[in-house]
């Protein structure tokens, strides 16, 4: 076993519907966190684009910060990011 929970996938289904790949997330550095990237983040990470680990190191996020992501759409979709 390689040691991943999950086989890597090449894409997942965004929020807005569409294929979303690793060169579709936003970039490393990203000046702003608008709903539409941490949306994005969160799908990723959920569908095995990115582990949750991967997805806090490349972004520099708290794993807090990202669970609240996460806790904010299943509870009122995207729009639960808007806070």
């Amino acid at each position: 076993m390689n040691g991943q929970l999950r086989p890597r996938v090449n894409y997942v289904i965004g929020p807005d519907g569409s294929p979303l790949t690793i060169t579709d997330l936003p970039p490393p550095g990203a000046p702003r966190w608008v709903i539409s990237r941490q949306a994005e983040v969160v799908a990723a990470g959920r569908g095995g684009l990115l582990s949750m680990g991967e997805a806090c190191d490349r972004y520099v996020l708290p794993f807090a910060e990202y669970l609240g992501w996460q806790r904010s759409i299943d509870r009122h979709g995207c729009e639960g990011l808007r806070t």
